[in-house]
């Protein structure tokens, strides 16, 4: 996958992980579709962008309405754009126990990671079917390889949208179509101020773990070299990725740890 003078589709453009790939992917001079709920945000990124040499569409919307995405979709098939990877990086996180969660959180954290993500991907997959392949990209957490305190629904959400991709992987081999699932640990973005608590509200705080974490520009210029290369797992983050190959290798140790772990 080469970027230069494809069309490139990314959500969650307009702050964290999502902007800096767009903003790196744009030195190679593509075309972006950028996306996001920010639409002031969006047009800066975009702005950047133009500068960098690349061709700019900015189609603001929200993953949690599915009404919104579909709208989003349609509004790119009517400009006629072909679509050669799509790149997902929009989401929310969570800081709530299980025991005090009430259940419209739940379903608040997947409408947005798994089921707008997935709307998305189900309006664009047969267009590039039937142009003869493309790259899909999720973003997902080393939560969603293992559980952890304090994320109940945030991992869930993460390990259901393994389980969609890896399926969607197996079944389009033939078609071309390639996927990459991205598994940041600590990045310095402000998921964590953006996540939301037991009430539904945001949580408005940057985590000690967040703060100290690797920053998102040197994050995306990993992620970029490997989707480039379309890995099909791309790890990218500090000494906390050593716990997806605990869990793995050592389960009984990621046990024994992932209960003892500062949650924040």
């Amino acid at each position: 996958m080469q970027f230069n003078k494809k069309t490139i589709w990314i959500t969650g453009a307009s702050s964290g992980i999502g902007k800096a790939v767009a903003l790196k992917i744009s030195e190679e001079k593509s075309h972006l579709i950028l996306s996001g709920r920010n639409k002031e945000e969006l047009e800066n990124v975009a702005l950047v962008c133009k500068q960098n040499g690349s061709k700019t569409t900015v189609v603001p919307f929200d993953l949690g309405d599915e009404k919104s995405v579909e709208e989003a979709a349609n509004k790119v098939f009517s400009k006629d754009i072909n679509i050669d990877a799509l790149y997902h990086f929009g989401g929310i996180s969570q800081r709530s126990f299980v025991s005090e969660t009430p259940l419209f959180v739940d379903r608040r954290i997947f409408e947005i990671n798994y089921f707008g993500t997935i709307a998305l991907t189900k309006a664009i997959l047969p267009k590039m079917i039937q142009r003869g392949g493309g790259h899909l990209a999720v973003t997902s957490s080393i939560v969603g390889k293992f559980g952890f305190p304090y994320r109940s629904s945030y991992s869930a959400s993460k390990h259901a949208l393994h389980g969609f991709f890896e399926s969607l992987r197996a079944e389009n081999v033939q078609n071309n179509i390639k996927v990459s699932i991205i598994i940041p640990g600590r990045i310095k973005t402000n998921i964590s101020i953006n996540a939301i608590n037991k009430e539904g509200k945001t949580h408005a705080t940057m985590d000690d773990g967040q703060g100290n974490g690797m920053s998102a520009e040197k994050s995306a210029e990993i992620i970029c070299k490997k989707l480039k290369r379309e890995k099909k797992e791309i790890l990218v983050g500090g000494k906390e990725i050593i716990m997806v190959y605990i869990r793995r290798f050592l389960p009984f140790l990621y046990y024994r740890l992932s209960s003892r772990v500062k949650p924040l």
